[in-house]
């Protein structure tokens, strides 16, 4: 008999109670051996004064339970609340965002009939991390933040995936071509580990180009991994491709533990209706069954949906005439998904889980090749060298006015190379037509022959406060075994 498994459950807002109620209704008659732990989280949170939407004590529960299976949930406008998911993406360590895109034709409606692609979204970093600012009246910022270790960690998952799962190749995507450090860093880091999996087939894209290809020819791809952000967007697109947002599971993959949940939102103009398809969430339950090795249950869980969309019993979202037999609401459905266990669809690839997709870091390499190992002890002994500083500055000026004010300050020990106004250079050599804000950034270097330590750089802050420069932003220039650690100028 398969062990136990404690899991928390959260209901949601809007068609999130729905949903949830017809998941659980069919996880009970598949024989899954789970032990609910029911947790208050969303709207109502947000508004009885959590700005993050989640309760201490539920903390507990998480963090003491196996897996997490989540409902949509309702975020509240203004008032500064969190994303959930991201808080609780991070705060677990939910690294790997697992989204497979399957076409189920002729009975799902789509023009890629072919379609199986699965997206592996780095969950944790990127610009998700939130870290952004408000610099002047009409000038915001956000830091995107692409690191080796988050990178290796889920290329690795990516790789270890489409070995288990029996897939042929990994497609990276990334816009390293314009983001040489964050994005060219993602791109290193999955050639590197690419060489360690020589009976996969990898290969890159250029984010746009390769959305561009997903979209219009989603069959040449198997396993694509990305940073955060473009995950986010095109997995979306994925699933809509392939049939319907409401289709799609997902999960959400840690050291620690899970979570799992639809990719929809929670529709709250269609709440209590009885209308919602309760499949994203369906789905994403059939992937923590296997998460949680219970695979004879997400087998039966998993072929008995197939056998119900085969058997054109639709909801509305996906109903379409000639093609679909009966319209069904929500509760009907998973009443059909019931009938259906034990069946298994006669058109449609039936579901076969034999191994669980890996689950800790560990599990997906217990020893470090020593490639990698070399790779590593060299990033730790490059030798870092501070040789400037950037500084940002709010003025509402002309950037003739702008450079000739900032020309008469005492630098010191640090000379002003560069002037750029949106990373469009504007001294030396600025053009006129050049459009400027009210955000300057302003690059100083040591003088030839100095070397520097972080005192001269607050020399310069000195300097320029004296001069009446509203500084609201600096970033320290280094160099890496000589090599540049920092971009250059456009234009």
């Amino acid at each position: 008999m398969e062990k136990r498994a404690s899991i928390a459950v959260a209901f949601g807002d809007g068609i999130g109670p729905e949903i949830m109620e017809a998941t659980l209704a069919v996880l009970k008659e598949t024989g899954a051996q789970l032990d609910l732990h029911k947790v208050e989280i969303g709207e109502k949170v947000y508004l009885s004064g959590h700005l993050t939407g989640i309760e201490s004590s539920t903390w507990e529960t998480l963090r003491n339970t196996r897996a997490f299976l989540k409902a949509p949930i309702t975020t509240p406008q203004g008032g500064g609340f969190k994303s959930l998911n991201v808080t609780i993406r991070t705060s677990l360590g939910l690294y790997a965002n697992v989204r497979p895109c399957i076409s189920f034709a002729p009975f799902v409606s789509t023009k890629h009939p072919k379609m199986d692609v699965v997206i592996v979204r780095e969950n944790e970093e990127d610009l998700y991390a939130g870290i952004e600012y408000r610099q002047t009246p009409d000038v915001c910022c956000s830091l995107k933040l692409i690191s080796r270790q988050g990178s290796e960690k889920i290329i690795r998952y990516a790789f270890e995936y489409a070995r288990q799962q029996v897939r042929k190749k990994v497609t990276c995507f990334s816009k390293d071509n314009i983001m040489k450090f964050s994005d060219g860093l993602f791109h290193s880091v999955f050639e590197e580990i690419a060489k360690e999996y020589p009976d996969i087939q990898n290969e890159h894209w250029i984010v746009d180009i390769g959305a561009a290809k997903l979209a219009d020819t989603p069959e040449i791809f198997d396993v694509i991994v990305m940073p955060n952000l473009y995950g986010d967007i095109l997995s979306d697109v994925a699933a809509q491709i392939s049939g319907s947002v409401g289709l799609a599971g997902s999960a959400n993959i840690g050291s620690h533990g899970a979570m799992f949940e639809a990719i929809h939102g929670s529709a709250p103009r269609r709440a209590g209706q009885n209308l919602a398809n309760p499949s994203g969430l369906m789905l994403a339950a059939v992937q923590m069954l296997v998460y949680l090795d219970q695979t004879d249950a997400a087998e039966q869980m998993h072929n008995a949906w197939l056998t119900t969309i085969e058997e054109g019993i639709h909801t509305y979202d996906i109903y379409r005439d000639g093609v679909s037999k009966q319209k069904v609401g929500t509760k009907e459905f998973a009443r059909a998904v019931v009938q259906n266990i034990g069946k298994k669809p006669q058109q449609l690839k039936p579901a076969v889980y034999r191994h669980a997709p890996p689950n800790k870091p560990a599990e997906l390499k217990k020893s470090i090749p020593s490639s990698r190992e070399l790779a590593r002890e060299l990033a730790r002994e490059l030798a870092r060298e501070l040789v400037g500083t950037d500084v940002f500055i709010y003025a509402h000026t002309d950037a003739r006015a702008f450079e000739e004010k900032m020309q008469k300050c005492d630098t010191g020990l640090l000379k002003l190379t560069m002037i750029t106004n949106r990373g469009a250079r504007t001294w030396p050599e600025g053009i006129p037509e050049t459009s400027c804000i009210e955000q300057w950034r302003c690059r100083f270097q040591a003088k030839k022959g100095v070397r520097l330590d972080q005192r001269e750089t607050f020399r310069l802050l000195e300097a320029l406060h004296a001069n009446g420069f509203d500084i609201i932003k600096t970033e320290n220039l280094y160099t890496f075994d000589g090599a540049p650690g920092f971009s250059s100028a456009h234009g």
